[in-house]
């Protein structure tokens, strides 16, 4: 009797542990999307209040996952970029505008190490072509986008200047290593979307990451294929702040675009879709909203150059929609990643997987800024080193704004009229500041 309890109780435990190690085997990992919309500002999108544009499937995302209210990015794109692509501050690996150097590891380096397969479309800006400070034969490396972990790309301005072919009508792309010929009757944004719909088609059975840096909605406004303007040669480059408004219609479709695709392949739900701007809208547009008119303000540190919009949407895992008004960095997106992924974080950020599986969330109370856009031979204005909580912002050279009462930071408060509560605001930025470098001299 004891054997025949010993023999029951070991294959009960056999099969236990066989099951345990199925589950384990069996575990889908996540597919992730990362789309990065260039130059738009939080108020552009309509769940956020705006009456200038249309942006139902954005809307629809938001509402059905969760719509974040208070990310920061840096305030022009290629700082950005370094920093979203390598969870790093500025100081850290940021050398020059348009340029990031090929010994920084970024997160499709982490995706491909760790079984996925890895796909960038759309806006590249990052060998370097536009600053002879950098290696002509860098600039003309087309094997770059594979160096930093990505399989495949069909990218804008890889080793083409933007003087060379724009990146809407007629576009000048280059995919895996070829230069596609050109065709007065394409559209850029449409070139690449298409090259990602393919890319999850081809890898439905696959964990795969998708870094998606858009074309739209970025200078010139010109028309897209769904406006009137487009179905005449002579009007389709023809550039006017008008169109912007057609630009973000297109960019919401695209998304649309990529989002049924998944749903086709039975992918959505087990998909991670990030969307997010890479900096604020162009100061030549104002945005009517339910908060009254914003003047765009890229390239600028006040709120309207940083505060963008920013969405997340995951089926299978984010099961309590809404807003989330905790500070976001754009180093905590490699962090999120490396989380999903189960390994070490080597960022400068934090992981959002506890916003998104809605436990022990701990919100971030201070996000820091470190910019030097390097962009020309002359400093920028805007250059500066500052942090901020939910309302109060503190500059390296020591101006303080109260941000709900001064949105435009024309006024800054003198330390004779602070209040007692304010010093203690202050104090605390000035702590997390003092772990920041100073911006060099000069550029």
């Amino acid at each position: 009797m004891k054997h025949l309890t010993y023999h029951f109780i070991s294959i009960i435990t056999l099969i236990s542990f066989i099951s345990c190690h199925s589950n384990n085997q069996g575990k889908v990992k996540p597919n992730v999307i990362l789309i990065m919309a260039d130059d738009i500002g939080f108020e552009g999108i309509g769940v956020n209040g705006s009456h200038s544009y249309n942006t139902p499937v954005l809307d629809s995302l938001a509402l059905n996952g969760i719509n974040f209210t208070k990310a920061f990015s840096q305030p022009l794109c290629t700082p950005s970029r370094v920093k979203l692509m390598t969870g790093k501050y500025n100081y850290r690996n940021y050398e020059h505008f348009t340029y990031l150097n090929s010994n920084q590891k970024t997160f499709g380096n982490l995706f491909k190490e760790n079984g996925y397969k890895t796909a960038i479309v759309g806006k590249w800006q990052l060998n370097g072509l536009q600053i002879d400070k950098v290696d002509r034969q860098i600039a003309l490396d087309n094997e770059r986008p594979y160096k930093f972990g990505f399989d495949e790309y069909s990218l804008w301005q890889l080793t083409k200047l933007r003087s060379e072919g724009e990146r809407f009508a007629n576009p000048l792309i280059e995919q895996n290593g070829v230069v596609l010929k050109r065709d007065i009757n394409a559209y850029g944004p449409d070139i690449v979307s298409d090259y990602a719909v393919n890319f999850i088609r081809k890898n439905k059975d696959n964990p795969f990451f998708i870094y998606y840096p858009m074309l739209l909605v970025h200078d010139p406004f010109v028309p897209t294929p769904d406006s009137p303007e487009w179905n005449s040669i002579d009007t389709r480059s023809v550039s006017n702040r008008k169109f912007f408004k057609d630009m973000v219609n297109y960019m919401d479709k695209i998304v649309g675009k990529i989002i049924k695709e998944l749903k086709n392949q039975g992918v959505y739900d087990n998909t991670l879709i990030l969307f997010v701007g890479d900096n604020g809208t162009s100061s030549k547009l104002i945005t009517d909203t339910n908060q009254g008119q914003i003047r765009g303000a890229k390239g600028n540190t006040i709120s309207h150059g940083i505060h963008v919009p920013m969405i997340a949407s995951w089926p299978s895992t984010i099961k309590s929609s809404g807003e989330y008004s905790g500070l976001i960095n754009f180093n905590d997106f490699y962090a999120t990643f490396s989380d999903i992924l189960g390994v070490v974080d080597d960022s400068d950020g934090a992981s959002m997987m506890d916003i998104f599986l809605d436990k022990n969330i701990k919100k971030r109370e201070i996000a820091t800024i470190y910019y030097d856009p390097m962009w020309s031979d002359n400093v920028s204005k805007y250059r500066n080193v500052f942090t901020q909580d939910n309302r109060y912002k503190l500059y390296k050279d020591g101006k303080f704004y109260d941000m709900e009462k001064d949105i435009l930071e024309v006024s800054p408060i003198m330390e004779g009229d602070l209040t007692i509560e304010q010093k203690k605001i202050k104090e605390k930025l000035l702590k997390e500041l003092s772990l920041f470098p100073e911006l060099s001299n000069a550029n």
